[in-house]
């Protein structure tokens, strides 16, 4: 069975965050999409995001909704598949509207790199060659 991952996001200004992501190169499911909420498509077939305004979020749970602004409530984590990638992305986020969350960090094995969206939620962008990452000890 094919495994998929939709990642639920709650957003202030549903128009606003549909503009910056798109902006990232992101498109989205208009069968998935309508005035609260929004599929992106982030690996099609497989990864998605659904961003959907605060006031259906709240429909969902019965806890208030995290200001990601203020509290980290989830890291997004994506692997991309080179530096060059991480760094592009991290650059039309900022130029979207984005802000970097955490500078560059090149661990020789692995690059990591971040940003927080419109609405706070932090995006961490990273590329590693798997073959040269450090073996763990066991236990």
């Amino acid at each position: 069975m094919s495994k998929k991952i939709f990642v639920n996001l709650p957003v202030k200004d549903l128009e606003k965050s549909i503009g910056f992501f798109t902006e990232l190169g992101f498109s989205f499911n208009p069968q998935f999409t309508d005035e609260k909420a929004t599929c992106m498509i982030i690996e099609d077939g497989h990864i998605f995001a659904m961003l959907i305004t605060e006031n259906f979020f709240k429909t969902f749970t019965k806890k208030p909704i995290s200001d990601a602004k203020k509290n980290t409530e989830v890291l997004l984590a994506l692997q991309l598949e080179s530096k060059e990638e991480v760094d592009k992305l991290v650059k039309n986020a900022v130029n979207a509207g984005g802000d970097i969350y955490m500078e560059p960090v090149d661990h020789g094995w692995m690059y990591q790199h971040s940003f927080a969206d419109l609405d706070g939620h932090q995006w961490e962008l990273f590329c590693m060659d798997e073959k040269s990452a450090p073996s763990q000890p066991d236990g």
